[in-house]
């Protein structure tokens, strides 16, 4: 028997506790406003908003979102992610990236399966279960639904090709 469409599925990943906390707060609302309630995603949300896609990401309907983590954009040297929180077109670019239409649930992500981005690209999935990867990112917790996405949070930032 199939899940019915308003259940909630509970996320899942080694890196879901830092976010357990809020998951309730952040179910009701729209995806952009959604990534200022999770500290493990505070440098996204700044990001998205530096892009100016807060409310293009609010008003989406049904899409997924590959979140880095504040442990991928830390792993970018200092002045490469200044240069990039600069460049508005670049960062618009990169953020789009991570995004792609139709909320996906973690049955739809199988491996070898291609997800088309907002930005255009395309995103590979590899592994199954627990061991889920994004083109190279590994997905640390998925499944985490706000009112207008599905967030998989993605341990990498994802580059386009």
């Amino acid at each position: 028997m199939s899940p019915s469409p308003t259940a909630t599925v509970s996320p899942s990943g080694p890196g879901c506790s830092a976010i357990e906390g809020n998951l309730a707060e952040v179910s009701d609302q729209p995806v952009g406003t959604a990534l200022s309630q999770l500290s493990e995603l505070s440098k996204l949300s700044e990001a998205v908003k530096k892009a100016g896609l807060e409310e293009k990401l609010d008003s989406a309907t049904d899409i997924t979102l590959f979140a880095p983590d504040n442990k991928a954009f830390d792993a970018i040297p200092k002045e490469a992610q200044d240069k990039l929180m600069a460049n508005k077109e670049a960062l618009t670019k990169l953020l789009s990236y991570h995004v792609v239409t139709g909320k996906k649930a973690p049955s739809d992500l199988v491996e070898g399966a291609t997800l088309k981005t907002m930005q255009g690209g395309s995103l590979t999935v590899k592994g199954s279960g627990d061991n889920l990867t994004i083109n190279d990112a590994k997905i640390v917790c998925g499944g985490v639904m706000t009112s207008n996405a599905t967030v998989y949070i993605v341990d990498k930032i994802l580059l386009p090709h």
